[in-house]
């Protein structure tokens, strides 16, 4: 294990007081950020540990079966190194196949995250509601399960972009691409016709709220656009409870962990430190070959 250190901070679990939690946030990349943020708001005197297996990422591009086996080994490791109380997979993807696997295999709660139908057919004025994901959560069973369950009476458009994930990492690398190239992968999403238009887009990929802003910006028109990561983060309280009495956290408590580290540049180190992650671990896990 390689361990960066900015700004001089250190990095000891021992001096953790042991009424407070370690909660692990789990991603195929940077798009747990996202959640990462909204967990720390909710319980702000944890100890984090945030996990992005950029080794593997994207996990579209692994069958269930692999994607399944990489989950299950990288959190095996990371548990054994971080002993956490309770675990958030940040992922749309790895949730919608591997959650059955975890909770089998450890003992540990699980939090996933699935795509945001239900509160979606809940908010839509219109009926007309466009699913943003990727190619492999839209294709899933999982997921047009949820819309016959919870959606039936809306009109649901399923939008699988291959490429905004990759953009979200390349923004917070300090790479952001043009603004056409966005609005390419976002059209799909607003239908309109002589019985309505969209008004309501879930992201349903935990990277897809780090290019919010600009989404916003390039909208054709108006719609509300629902973000994952606050459910997340009270689901999370639910489970362990809310903030100890008496404890802050400082910096040391908060680690980012990566399973490559290929792409940490300044930027992206600037960009975590400024999201509450000083410091930078790599815990080398090559996706295996074949």
């Amino acid at each position: 294990m390689r361990v960066d250190l900015l700004a001089g901070a250190t990095y000891n679990p021992a001096v953790m007081p042991s009424p407070v939690p370690t909660i692990l946030v789990f991603d195929s990349g940077l798009g747990g950020l996202t959640v990462f943020s909204e967990v720390l708001k909710a319980r702000p005197d944890a100890r984090f540990v945030y996990a992005a297996d950029d080794a593997g990422f994207p996990y579209g591009r692994l069958s269930e079966a692999v994607l399944a086996e990489r989950v299950v080994a990288v959190m095996e490791r990371l548990i054994a190194l971080h002993s956490p109380d309770i675990a958030v997979v940040a992922c749309n993807t790895a949730s919608t196949v591997v959650l059955p696997h975890l909770r089998e295999r450890f003992s540990i709660p699980f939090v996933g995250t699935v795509p945001a139908i239900k509160p979606a057919a809940r908010m839509t004025r219109t009926g007309y509601v466009s699913v943003l994901a990727t190619p492999g959560t839209v294709a899933r069973d999982y997921t047009r399960d949820l819309v016959e369950t919870y959606a039936a009476g809306c009109k649901v458009n399923l939008v699988g972009s291959r490429r905004l994930a990759g953009f979200a990492e390349a923004e917070l690398a300090g790479s952001p691409v043009p603004d056409e190239d966005l609005l390419e992968e976002l059209r799909p999403c607003f239908v309109e016709d002589p019985g309505g238009r969209t008004d309501v887009v879930a992201l349903s990929c935990t990277h897809y709220p780090l290019l919010l802003q600009r989404f916003e910006a390039l909208a054709p028109w108006p719609v509300t656009w629902i973000d994952p990561a606050p459910a997340i983060a009270r689901r999370v309280t639910q489970l362990i409870g809310g903030p100890v009495p008496g404890h802050e956290a400082d910096e040391n408590e908060t680690l980012a962990v990566f399973t490559s580290g290929a792409a940490i540049g300044t930027a992206l180190r600037g960009a975590l430190q400024g999201k509450g992650l000083p410091l930078v671990t790599i815990e080398e896990m090559p996706l295996p070959v074949g």
